[in-house]
């Protein structure tokens, strides 16, 4: 790095400084330094392979340290080149070439090429890949059409697809696509997820498991050297201590702010910044056994969940309600036609008397704090009461985000009836082709925790990732979410805006539709 020793110490020495104030800092005490920004996050990451994790927290580090063959332009979900510098695809679309960009190296000063490419995603795709025991690697789905990765001299690299895939390009720009050091993982092993290299802004400097990670400014980026010295990210899991940091300026910048917190930051100390994207906030419920195995119940928790109430009052008008699975950001696959769920707890209770169960006894998965998860444990609070009402008795059993995901992605068999879950996604095929289809249940390596099928939304899904034209994709899209609504394998609640806070020294900041945080291009006075 090209810092003075004298400026790498006062960085460090600020950094403990702020750590060490944590949750008592006040107005004039935890004043942090130029250059150096610290982000409160909602949890400590998982792992910072980008490979090995699912989880916007971790991505909104995973971004600013990696980088992909393509990235999302800013302010869109339209695909541009980044360690590409261009592509061709053949007329059959199943063979996807890439040039790659000349001059950059890796972190930790290995050379990025071809084979590079083609490390990372046998690394992911090949079970007798000397490192694919570094994984599991949950989203691999994304890549799932590729047959092989050849490297087509130094600097040419070569996918080969078993069929047309639609989104190929856009997962490629999402952090699972994102290029790691080979070098790094053959060093790390299984241990690379403490020990990230990538080729991006920033350079790992360190992991202090629960209190911070920190990155340092990387000034031979290929894409010109940020603004920042240092970013540290910090683990904040109590939404009340992040208002309360941000308010006394321990830190400067917070994700996921409480809707009723907003009003604490109208004044010229802080910036609020809100972008709406794709994303859905839904309750997961157990198709498999228990009440919900009946559509009619599933359907009758739709109706019985006071979903405007639930935008409105708790989450202070910063969602709208959902209507099904798909969300409105993606207009062209988007169906208008569907209305969501109406609140009409009689109706409700119809269908619970129709469907001749009796057994309304539910365990619901609530989690502390979580990746868009939209003030969990008030929102869990009131879908409680609204189910109570309904005939419902509900218990709830609160987790720790990570130890949420824990319970949640290997499936709610034999745990629970119903959990709380947020996607952002890149594509309208992402979130139902890894949650929704048959063949997408956790013991099948997918995130369909709920174990929903239908033989006719599998047909749908596979048809619409493989066709080539858009107006063909969202007809099969748009059909494909009237069948999920219908067989309600999810409570349908809303479409969050997403937000952040930022503090009055704090420049060039914006939020990304893709949820990302890319912190580039921001200063911090």
């Amino acid at each position: 790095m090209a810092w003075k020793t004298l400026t790498r110490r006062a960085l460090f020495a600020a950094t403990g400084a702020i750590l060490a104030l944590g949750s008592f800092a006040s107005p004039g005490v935890a004043q942090t330094p130029p250059g150096v920004l610290v982000v409160g996050q909602i949890a400590e990451p998982k792992a910072l392979d980008p490979a090995a994790v699912t989880a916007v927290n971790d991505f909104r580090i995973l971004m600013n340290v990696y980088d992909g063959l393509v990235r999302y332009k800013s302010g869109t979900l339209e695909v541009e080149p980044a360690l590409a510098t261009s592509w061709d695809i053949s007329e059959d679309g199943t063979v996807y070439t890439f040039s790659l960009r000349d001059g950059v190296s890796f972190h930790d000063g290995s050379p990025f090429n071809a084979e590079a490419v083609k490390f990372n995603f046998d690394r992911m795709l090949n079970e007798d890949h000397p490192f694919h025991d570094t994984g599991p690697f949950p989203l691999s789905f994304f890549f799932s059409a590729i047959t092989s990765t050849e490297a087509v001299g130094d600097m040419t690299v070569r996918f080969t697809l078993n069929a047309p895939y639609a989104p190929f390009l856009s997962n490629l720009a999402y952090p699972t696509g994102l290029i790691v050091s080979p070098a790094a993982v053959e060093r790390h092993g299984a241990d690379f997820g403490r020990n990230p290299s990538g080729t991006g802004p920033f350079v790992f400097k360190e992991w202090r498991s629960n209190e911070a990670v920190v990155v340092e400014k990387n000034a031979a980026y290929w894409d010109g050297a940020p603004s920042l010295d240092a970013v540290i990210y910090r683990p904040i899991t109590d939404a009340n201590t992040r208002v309360a940091e941000m308010l006394a300026g321990g830190i400067d910048m917070m994700v996921e702010v409480p809707p009723v917190s907003l009003s604490q930051f109208q004044g010229d100390d802080f910036t609020v910044v809100e972008q709406a994207g794709p994303h859905v906030w839904f309750l997961i419920l157990n198709a498999k056994e228990g009440p919900f195995a009946n559509k009619l119940v599933r359907q009758a928790a739709n109706y019985a969940v006071n979903k405007s109430a639930l935008v409105n009052d708790v989450l202070e008008g910063t969602a709208d309600v959902a209507a099904g699975p798909t969300p409105p950001a993606f207009a062209w696959a988007y169906n208008e036609a569907l209305e969501p769920y109406p609140y009409d707890p009689e109706k409700a209770k119809a269908l619970i008397a129709e469907s001749g169960v009796e057994d309304l006894d539910l365990t619901f998965y609530v989690t502390e704090g979580g990746s868009g998860m939209l003030d969990p444990v008030a929102m869990g609070t009131a879908i409680q009461a609204d189910l109570a009402a309904v005939g419902f008795d509900v218990t709830i059993e609160t987790y720790e985000w990570n130890t949420f995901l824990g319970e949640v992605n290997p499936g709610l068999e034999g745990k629970a009836d119903m959990a709380e879950m947020a996607w952002m996604t890149n594509d309208p095929d992402t979130l139902p082709y890894l949650a929704l289809r048959t063949e997408a249940w956790p013991d099948k390596g997918g995130f369909n925790s709920g174990y929903y099928s239908n033989p006719e939304v599998d047909e749908l899904l596979n048809a619409a990732r493989v066709s080539t034209d858009q107006a063909e994709r969202a007809k099969l899209y748009k059909k494909m979410q009237e069948i999920v609504q219908e067989d309600a394998p999810w409570v349908f609640v809303a479409n969050w805006k997403q937000n952040a806070v930022t503090s009055d020294k704090v420049e060039n900041f914006r939020l990304e539709p893709s949820f990302f945080l890319l912190l580039r291009d921001v200063v911090k006075n």
